[in-house]
């Protein structure tokens, strides 16, 4: 399929005498007129024949998309053969045209003009940057397009605003006064605008800081992590699977690629919204895992599980998992084809037991994000249920309501069409009113029966158990991608950017004032210990401290002769400073080492990435 997509001040048409080929229209639809509308002209192609349903799905999603952007609320779509010399039969055409305008009814005014007539048109284009946009739909040979995404562009959602009394209020009439960032993440999930415009600020802040970059030679959404990015990813998926273990659960591991044709995962692959890689090997046809999903039903299948084990969690870290996002949303970290998930599932005895687990893996996600640095005023929160799971149990809805203190956003379906009753999203907002969801929890009510798992009761009969799928953190390049994004947001508001002191590559920068003053800098290396180096380089002092501090390293010490014959540290503490004002401190070598000490308990370490000696190490980019 092919789509030019233009945002006009007015579109109309008539339709003035049928072609051959042309549908059967009344009188009144032959012509028509719609004002401030995203024009879709639409040619539909010889392969779109292929899997029609899965097109109307991509092509509504498109549209809505870039209608999203430009804050249409009304669309047209124009039959425009013009746009391809490799057309559809009329038949498929026309299917797919009316599917679309169904698709996209629910959330849009739609005017769909005539197949197969001769029309005149006028458009006024209203020459904005994005008023103007195509793009080029073509479903890859057997890509597997599961039919909950088909469902999801078809499916209605009543949006609203849940306040602290439990009120539901209708999206569109809630005052959010003093909510700024619940009302963006709001619009962007009713308008469904997922693509980018432009760079957000992350992605030059996680290159400058050698952490991150994009790799030419791999498909788009594979990143390469240079040794900080490592680092810091590798803390954070520690940590997460340090608190998961708390919480109960089990590590295991599971293959990265599954059987297409494996009867239950091929039903499965039908219930979860997302598209895969495929690859061949021996005659067969596998994808590449986009969750842990699989691997820990499958190993909960073969299991006997007693109702005394239950609640019974198993985790993975999953590195990787892969999902072919759309070219339009990869930026950056945000958004990724190949990404490590941790992934925790928890088989529970009945739906009690699973609204209480719920409930408390709901509390541990907010602690496992207040860990790693982001703060409920970080991020938005999003529930989203059918709507006889909300008439069951609106005080459970509201619990979790109170327990984040501030509105939440809600999702509400007449039909279940995923496989979960009940899910939330905590959404980090970022600085161009994206959101990108981090921890999440979904009730499962499907997969038991799917996937054949069973637990034995206390009277030794048979049980299916209700499922829980648990991210604690959401991806782990997601939360670094948030970390960059709020620290960008606090250098807009005239606050010195940094990671937490436990995250940060170089927790203490030494810089000796001199070549006689080095001996002394490696002696505080080893009586200090954590991740302390040493700018050692042919530069003068205060280009060393202005490097350091666009590293956001967290303390930086001077060495001079002063501190050489007294023993202690000048030291400036980058958390207690402001762009004009730094904060320094006289310190002992143990007293540094107490404070590092206090901010980083608790939390995983590792060893200094790079050589100690800031001259002896590559520059990445």
């Amino acid at each position: 399929m092919q789509l030019l997509l233009i945002h006009s001040d007015y579109i109309e048409f008539e339709a003035k005498r049928p072609t051959k080929m042309a549908e059967e229209v009344e009188e009144q639809a032959r012509k028509g007129r719609l004002e401030e509308a995203l024009c879709a002209f639409i040619a539909v192609e010889k392969f779109d024949e292929d899997d029609p349903e899965a097109v109307i799905s991509e092509g509504a999603k498109q549209i809505s998309d870039v209608a999203g952007q430009v804050h249409a609320d009304r669309i047209m779509l124009y039959p425009y053969a013009h746009l391809s010399p490799n057309l559809s039969t009329p038949a498929t055409a026309v299917k797919i045209l009316k599917g679309m305008q169904e698709a996209l009814s629910g959330n849009y005014e739609v005017m769909r003009a005539p197949f197969g007539w001769y029309k005149s048109f006028t458009l006024s284009c209203k020459g904005h940057p994005l008023s103007e946009l195509s793009r080029s739909i073509k479903l890859g040979e057997g890509e597997v397009v599961s039919e909950a995404l088909k469902s999801e562009a078809k499916a209605v959602s009543y949006w609203k605003i849940m306040d602290l009394d439990g009120k539901l209020v209708d999206a569109d009439k809630f005052d959010f006064t003093g909510h700024e960032k619940l009302k963006k993440f709001t619009f962007y999930e009713i308008s469904k605008a997922r693509a980018v415009d432009r760079v957000p600020p992350h992605v030059e802040l996680m290159r400058r800081l050698e952490m991150v970059d994009y790799e030419p030679g791999s498909d788009p959404g594979n990143m390469r992590y240079y040794p900080k990015g490592r680092l810091v990813k590798s803390l954070l998926e520690n940590l997460v699977l340090d608190k998961a273990t708390e919480m109960g659960a089990m590590e295991v591991e599971t293959p990265i690629m599954y059987d297409m044709e494996h009867p239950t995962l091929k039903k499965y692959l039908d219930r979860f919204p997302a598209r895969q890689y495929q690859i061949e090997a021996d005659k067969k046809k596998l994808f590449l895992r986009f969750a842990a999903c699989f691997g820990q039903f499958l190993m909960g299948h073969d299991m006997t599980i007693s109702y005394k084990a239950m609640p019974l969690r198993m985790f993975e870290i999953t590195r990787y998992s892969f999902r072919r996002e759309q070219r339009g949303e990869l930026v950056g970290i945000r958004r990724l084809r190949a990404f490590t998930m941790p992934d925790m599932h928890t088989l529970t005895r009945d739906m009690g037991q699973a609204m209480a687990e719920f409930r408390k893996q709901y509390e541990a996600s907010i602690a496992v994000l207040k860990d790693v640095g982001l703060d409920l005023g970080d991020y938005e929160v999003a529930i989203r249920f059918t709507k006889d799971f909300y008439n069951e149990n609106k005080e459970f809805i509201e619990g979790l309501v109170n327990i984040v203190q501030k509105p939440v956003l809600i999702e509400m379906w007449d039909d279940r069409f995923f496989y979960f009753v009940l899910k939330f999203e905590f959404n980090f907002v970022d600085t161009l009113d994206k959101a990108s969801a981090l921890s999440t929890v979904q009730i499962d009510v499907e997969n038991a029966q799917r996937y054949d798992i069973t637990y034995v009761d206390e009277a030794g009969e048979k049980q299916r158990p209700i499922l829980l799928h648990c991210s604690p953190s959401g991806a782990i390049e997601r939360v670094m991608y948030a970390l960059l994004e709020k620290a960008a947001r606090e250098a807009e508001q005239g606050k010195l950017p940094m990671l937490p002191t436990w995250l940060s590559p170089t927790q203490v920068r030494i810089i000796p004032v001199a070549e006689r003053h080095q001996a002394r800098a490696l002696e505080v290396v080893k009586e200090l210990g954590f991740r302390t180096d040493i700018d050692d380089r042919d530069e003068t002092v205060s280009k060393k401290i202005r490097d350091a501090g666009r590293e956001w390293v967290p303390y930086v010490v001077v060495i001079g002769d002063d501190e050489q014959a007294s023993g202690q540290l000048a030291v400036t503490v980058r958390a207690d400073s402001t762009p004009k004002s730094p904060a320094k401190a006289k310190m002992s070598v143990d007293d540094l080492r107490k404070r590092i000490s206090s901010e980083t308990v608790g939390k995983p370490w590792r060893r200094l990435p790079l050589p100690v000696r800031l001259s002896e190490r590559p520059r990445f980019i």
